[in-house]
């Protein structure tokens, strides 16, 4: 029979460990006593547990990563989150500095594109009829609405914008939304904006899956009716902003990335590492790729690892394929787990509340690429 008694020096042992020597730290009870904004409401979070805990930490990498001086940061965006009136979020982002690229959907960027016009989205109640709303001429999002009239209102100023461009000058998703941005300045200049505050910052905005969107399809309509009219169409070619962003991220010296929720906007910014190491491992110095990865990264996203999404998987997935420096070589990550309209205005309110004691964010360095390769010359 087993004596307890032959195991107590080795139980003595264990309750006898010193947890600081191990390098633990303690959590801290959260005491709403002591807080008095959002920054200390952060602070004290990040000393808790589970959801809390994330929020808290992903203040201090968005903090780490504004602060310093070589890193320039990628904001991806999924989802209706201008629908949702997160706009002005991304528009302070830009604003402070926290973001120096965006990669979005088109879908995004429209919707804030007609909040910038100065129009507006809606409540949907709970019981309105699905098939009575698109007869009436309103697109739903989960509980929000769109009028059709607006997106209206946008393909007609996209029609102006497509007539004034020159057809010799081949589309990209960044030239167009540059240009989207300079007509907001002109047109709406006391109205915030996105891609306004986009063109005002020199912030390249990229939409990978152009034709994937409202602004796409607008273009799809004006070549049909360019062509019916016996008109010259005008051209688009999504490896321009391949080419801008990849030889921009390539000479700068550290990259960050903060992500909302996941899908292509992702992978997209993410495989720029990929893509200048097979350059470099295919052509030689001739790709000049160099070596991206990234350094810092905060991600908002509710979608579990476990169904196998790029929307779910996590950093340490991600450094398996050369996207991510890792944590012990200097990566510094943070992944909440959470509906980004909760998590995300408090990460930046936070966030912005502790650079204002710090002096700020630094100047950064701007993402300036260019959209075609040329051999440089022996």
């Amino acid at each position: 029979m087993h004596d307890p008694k032959e195991s107590l020096p080795g139980l003595q042992r264990k309750l006898s460990h010193a947890e600081k020597d191990d390098g633990l730290e303690p959590v801290i009870p959260l005491d709403l006593g002591s807080i008095g904004s959002f920054d200390d409401l952060a602070r004290a979070m990040s000393r808790t547990a589970f959801g809390g805990r994330q929020l808290g930490e992903a203040v201090d990498v968005l903090v780490r990563m504004a602060r310093d001086p070589e890193c320039a940061v990628v904001l991806t965006l999924s989802g209706a989150m201008t629908v949702a009136k997160m706009g002005l979020v991304i528009c302070e982002m830009i604003d402070k500095g926290l973001v120096q690229a965006i990669v979005s959907t088109g879908a995004l960027m429209a919707h804030g594109f007609v909040e910038a016009t100065g129009l507006a989205h809606y409540k949907y109640r709970e019981g309105m009829n699905d098939a009575e709303l698109y007869e009436k001429g309103y697109n739903r999002v989960y509980d929000t609405l769109e009028p059709e009239s607006n997106l209206e209102h946008v393909e007609h100023i996209l029609g102006e914008v497509f007539e004034q461009w020159d057809p010799s000058i081949t589309l990209s998703s960044r030239r167009l939304n540059a240009q989207l941005g300079k007509y907001l300045v002109q047109h709406h200049p006391t109205v915030r904006g996105v891609l306004k505050s986009a063109v005002e910052k020199a912030v390249p905005v990229f939409v990978p899956a152009f034709s994937d969107s409202e602004i796409g399809l607008s273009l799809g309509i004006f070549n049909r009716r360019q062509a019916l009219l016996g008109k010259p169409r005008l051209s688009f070619d999504p490896f321009l902003d391949l080419e801008y962003f990849s030889s921009a991220v390539a000479v700068v010296p550290r990259m960050g990335i903060f992500t909302i929720g996941g899908g292509v906007p992702r992978n997209w910014a993410q495989q720029v590492g990929p893509y200048l190491e097979l350059l470099e491992r295919h052509l030689g110095q001739d790709g000049q790729g160099g070596i991206v990865r990234y350094q810092y990264g905060v991600r908002i996203c509710p979608e579990p690892a476990h169904w196998g999404g790029l929307s779910g998987c996590t950093y340490s997935e991600g450094v398996s394929w050369g996207k991510f420096v890792p944590h012990e070589r200097g990566g510094r990550f943070a992944e909440v787990m959470a509906d980004a309209t909760i998590a995300w205005p408090l990460v930046v309110k936070a966030a912005l509340e502790r650079l204002d004691k710090l002096g700020g964010a630094v100047p950064k360095p701007v993402l300036s690429g260019h959209d075609i390769w040329k051999p440089a010359k022996s």
